[in-house]
């Protein structure tokens, strides 16, 4: 997790770099939009969640603990969300007619599709869980030959 937060901030770096140095206003002006723009506290937010927040990776102590590394992983887990976001929103919020800009607002039909993707992905992974043995099978071939008795 540690190394894949160094690469995808790499990869914000680049991003930025490049919207502002390639002299394209419209990359330009989409930098300053995530930036300052009304979504702006999302994009921070997904800064904080895939790059500063795997940095605590870095401590030993924390590392280790399994509780940690769960936590850390839902965090990251919401900055990829907010990344999606971000990319879908943002993007759309800003034309190039300045009669399609607007904020977005979620309808019912919009939180439909979002919990049934959710309710999809979990359909799929119970299935996988039900289907897939849970314990290794070779860890059960090494158990066998000491379970038996012997007389």
């Amino acid at each position: 997790m540690l190394a894949t937060g160094l690469i995808v901030a790499y990869g914000y770096v680049i991003e930025a770099f490049m919207g502002w140095y390639s002299g394209n206003r419209y990359d330009a002006f989409t930098l300053w939009n995530r930036l300052h723009g009304p979504y702006a506290f999302f994009y921070y937010m997904l800064l904080a969640c895939n790059i500063v927040i795997p940095q605590v990776l870095w401590i030993r102590k924390l590392r280790t603990k399994p509780l940690v590394l769960f936590v850390v992983a839902g965090v990251i887990l919401v900055g990829m969300w907010l990344e999606r976001f971000i990319i879908v929103v943002v993007s759309l919020q800003r034309d190039f007619l300045n009669s399609s800009w607007g904020m977005f607002y979620p309808t019912r039909w919009d939180w439909m599709t979002y919990i049934g993707t959710i309710g999809m992905f979990l359909a799929a992974m119970f299935l996988f869980v039900r289907i897939l043995p849970m314990i290794s099978i070779f860890e059960m071939r090494t158990l066998l030959p000491e379970a038996e008795v012997k007389e």
